[in-house]
Formats: structure tokens, C-alpha cells, sequence
């Protein structure tokens, strides 16, 4: 790093002190873990760093394995009781924890920002589509339907009955804090499971945060626990969360080189699993879009916490004939519209990555990609810290790093395409399959287009599809089951079939 860019950073710092910094009074702001409706320490803490400054911001309680037993032990007591709570309670909770959510949205966010340097107004908008989750699922509480089925015999009754699977580990990211919790815990606490969450060792603050919502909301003790902890006692907070007994359900978001590993560790106890893994995107534009809209929706796919979400556009495919008015118009739109800057400066629209690692992958997959002749049309270089310019390339060609590997930073690499059929080729070739975007206006090319994409979400025309009435999960190893809309529900229940015999007259 130059002399300059290290006075720039130093220059950023304490200013972020000065205006940005976190208040540890602050009653959202909770440092111990959240276990049976108390807040406890544990032997150690660990450093809670601001990505955006390289500051430290809080030190967290550093979870162990005996920590996480407790919790799982207070999260199956809890549960005997939560499950015979009426659902029209359950929801009634569930409704005040949004509306709480809504209340403290501002001091929600800049917990957000500070600890995943997010700019803060998609802080912001994490914290409202983190509440559209509980407002949703408090609804769905009340409408987990069985079945009566009609019966082949005359003295039987067949009556299946859905039934809340016990206790859920919930393993969440740092790239939304908040959302990826109550994602799934809402739709846990609606079925009538009781839950432990281990937020990522970068952001724990967000989810003890939530943690105190909880409780102010009356979710009662022991059914909503949190135990963060540093990234050297991951795995053993992670294999008890895994492999103890009393733990029914594993929910995950993070990489699917994670996920198999905690595939493995669920297995010996044969427990009920989601997972939303890596992602790949493909982001196609065929000849008879509107170049301006797909345009629009790339800027709006691909730089949202600057390029770190499991659904953001990856590999960029543009047809011949709008190649070259697609790089200009991109370029141009990125001059305009992006402004790097720590996420608490109300211009900012490009935060930090998460720390440096994430900042050196970028910047290795932009000189793979320069090496093996593609044109570097915008960024392309680290700017201090773990900030990253957004980059744009050009013929880009599939044996790159970038085309094969998910990026999770602000890099836009673009293929040229001939056909629909190449199209297709090149997008489904990924072993993943999250979310896949394309612009066409050609209503015959976009059923066929929409239906032959090898992924879980599709945005036709469109480059934000995240939504809580939606179903939202991927093929391939992109992994199993689903979140969000009225199916998610469903990963917290098992089905039980009754049959009544003995009733004829």
C-alpha cells in the first residue's frame, strides 16, 4: 500500500470513530451469549472488528462446546413447552418481534454496518426485509394445515397431522446478519420449534441484538438462544450443534464446502437438514432486451453489498449483436452511480468486503482473468483495507478463474455469446445452481429460457427476486430444501399419519 492510500485509510478511520461508532451502553447492543432467556458469559472473548476502519468495535463472548450444550439443553426443555403454545400465540410473538424490529430499525442498521461495513441504507433494507420474514411467518403459524384423507376402508379414518420437528441449530453468515436469522428462526418458532443460532464470528452482534428483541417481543426463554464464538472454536461449537441427540434439524447458509461437512456430521444421527449454499449466477442478456433495463438490473444484481450475496450475478453472458453498447452503458452507469466509502457515509454505495482474504480473492481472479487476455475496462485493484474498486472486464473466456469460481466481490467479467443454445451451455456448467437472471423480450425465448436454467430462482427481466412470499433455495450443490413463502414452514415439520380404526356402527 503507497504512503497516500495508508494516510487515506488512517485519515477514514478516525473519522468513522469521531461519527460512526458504537455506543456499549446502547440497550440493542449485547456482548454475552443469549442462552434460556439469559445473558451469560463465557471463559474468553473474541475482537468484533469494523471491516470499513480495521477497528476494533466490541469484544464478544467466545463460545465453546459447553456453552452450546447448555443452549441445546435449554432449547429442548423450551420446546416441550412452545409446542402446545396455540399458534394464534405463536404468531401474536412473532408479530410484536417484527414490530420491534421496525422500532429500533436505525439502531438495527448501524449494528449492520459496523460489524459487515454494508452501507447503511441497504442496512437499512436488511433490517425491514429481515422483519418481512417474522411478519410472514407469523401469519403462516396459523395456517400449518394437515389433511383428512378419504379412507378405502369404512371403518377407518386417515387423518395426517403436521408436527414441529423439536430443536433447530441455526448456522447463519456474516453477508446478512440479520436476515439469514430470521429467515429461518421465524419459520422455526411458527412451527413450534425451539432454536440455537451461531451467527458468524464476524457479525454476532446482529444476531444478539435480534436476541434482545426476542425477548422484549415475550419469545420465552430457552426457545430462541445465541452463541457466538470465534472462528477457532467454530468447529466444536459446530459439531455439537450437529451431532447432539437432541438436535432434530440443522439449518445452514454459507459454502457448500461447509455444508458437506456438516452433511457428514448430521448423518450419524440421521437429522432432518436444510441447506443454502454457494451460488454461481449466470447473468444473460440476449439481443432482444432492452439494454438500458438489463443495465439497471446488473447494477442492481451484482453491486448490492458490493458483490458479497449467495445470489448476485457471477458471469456475466451478453449475445454479439448488444455486446459492445452493454459494456459501454455498464461502464458508464458504474462511473455514475458507484462511490466507495465506509458504509456509515450516507454517499457511500460500495462498502468494504469483509476483511482482507476477501479483498485477495478479487484481486487473484482479476489477474488470473488479465493473464489469460481479457480487457480491464474499469477497477480492477485493491484500494486499502479490504476495499476492492468495482471492476469491469472484458472477453472474458470460460477457462478463467472468475467464470469457474463463485467471486463474492464487485467484479463483472463478460462473456461474448452467439447462441441460446451456447447460452445455456456455459450458465448450466456450474456444479451449482442458486439463482440465474436474463433479459429478453422475446416471450417464446423466455419460457424456454426460465424453464432451462439449472437453478432454484430465476429473475426474467429482473435483477432483485428476494422476497418473503417467495421460495428461495438452489439445485445442484447449491443445496436441499427451501426458505422463505409458505413452503418454508414445511423444513420444520414432520408428517404424521393417524389412522383411526374401529369406527364402524
Amino acid at each position: 500500500m503507497t504512503t497516500t492510500r495508508r494516510r487515506l485509510l488512517e485519515t477514514m478511520r478516525v473519522a468513522v470513530r469521531r461519527r460512526f461508532s458504537l455506543d456499549a451502553s446502547a440497550p440493542l447492543v449485547r456482548t454475552r451469549a443469549y442462552v434460556d432467556g439469559r445473558w451469560v458469559r463465557a471463559p474468553d472473548d473474541f475482537p468484533v472488528l469494523d471491516p470499513g476502519a480495521g477497528t476494533e468495535i466490541a469484544r464478544v463472548a467466545d463460545c465453546g462446546p459447553e456453552e452450546a450444550k447448555r443452549a441445546v439443553d435449554a432449547a429442548h426443555e423450551a420446546f416441550r413447552q412452545w409446542k402446545d403454545v396455540t399458534a394464534k400465540e405463536r404468531s401474536a410473538v412473532l408479530r410484536k418481534w417484527a414490530n420491534l424490529m421496525d422500532e429500533h430499525k436505525e439502531d438495527l442498521a448501524r449494528i449492520i454496518t459496523l460489524e459487515s461495513g454494508k452501507p447503511v441504507k441497504e442496512s437499512l433494507g436488511e433490517v425491514s426485509y429481515s422483519a418481512s420474514f417474522l411478519d410472514w411467518f407469523s401469519e403462516e403459524a396459523r395456517r400449518v394445515y394437515g389433511d383428512v384423507v378419504p379412507s378405502p376402508f369404512a371403518n377407518r379414518k386417515i387423518l395426517l397431522l403436521k408436527q414441529p420437528v423439536g430443536v433447530a441449530s441455526i448456522i447463519t453468515p456474516w453477508n446478512f446478519p440479520s436476515a439469514m436469522i430470521t429467515r429461518k428462526a421465524g419459520a422455526a418458532l411458527a412451527a413450534g420449534c425451539a432454536v440455537v443460532v451461531k451467527p458468524a464470528e464476524d457479525t454476532p452482534l446482529s444476531a444478539l441484538a435480534l436476541a434482545e428483541l426476542s425477548h422484549q417481543a415475550g419469545v420465552p426463554a430457552g426457545v430462541f438462544n445465541v452463541v457466538p464464538c470465534s472462528r477457532e472454536r467454530t468447529p466444536s461449537v459446530g459439531r455439537v450443534l450437529c451431532t447432539d441427540p437432541l438436535v432434530a434439524k440443522i439449518s445452514f447458509t454459507g459454502s457448500t464446502a461447509t455444508g458437506k461437512v456438516l452433511l457428514k456430521m448430521a448423518a450419524d444421527t440421521v437429522k432432518k437438514v436444510s441447506m443454502e449454499l454457494g451460488g454461481h449466477a449466470p447473468f444473460i442478456v440476449f439481443d432482444s432486451a432492452d439494454v438500458d433495463e438489463a443495465v439497471r438490473g446488473a447494477m442492481a444484481s451484482k453491486f448490492r453489498n458490493s458483490g458479497q450475496t449467495c445470489v448476485c450475478s457471477n458471469r456475466f453472458l451478453v449475445q454479439s449483436s448488444v455486446y459492445d453498447s452493454f459494456l459501454a452503458k455498464l461502464g458508464a452507469a458504474m462511473d455514475r452511480e458507484l462511490k466507495v466509502g465506509h458504509g456509515s457515509k450516507p454517499d457511500s454505495t460500495q462498502g468494504p468486503l469483509i476483511n482482507g482474504r476477501a479483498a485477495e480473492k478479487v484481486v487473484h481472479q482479476v489477474e488470473d482473468a488479465l493473464s489469460r487476455g481479457a480487457r480491464l475496462l474499469r477497477g480492477g485493484r485493491r484500494l486499502g483495507g479490504s476495499f476492492v474498486a468495482p471492476t469491469l472486464l472484458a472477453d472474458v473466456s470460460v477457462d478463467m478463474l472468475c467464470m469457474r469460481e463463485e467471486t463474492f466481490g464487485p467484479l463483472v467479467p463478460v462473456v461474448r455469446f452467439e447462441t441460446e443454445q451456447e447460452a445455456l451451455a456455459i450458465a448450466n456448467s456450474s456444479r451449482v445452481g442458486l439463482a440465474g437472471y436474463f433479459y429478453s423480450s422475446d416471450v417464446s425465448q423466455i419460457w424456454r429460457v426460465a424453464e432451462a436454467l439449472e437453478v432454484g430462482l430465476v429473475g426474467v427481466n429482473e435483477g432483485l427476486v428476494s422476497t418473503a412470499e417467495a421460495s428461495f433455495g438452489g439445485v445442484k450443490e447449491s443445496g436441499l430444501g427451501v426458505e422463505g413463502s409458505k413452503y418454508g414452514v414445511d423444513e420444520y415439520l414432520h408428517l404424521k399419519y393417524v389412522c383411526m380404526g374401529g369406527l364402524a356402527g
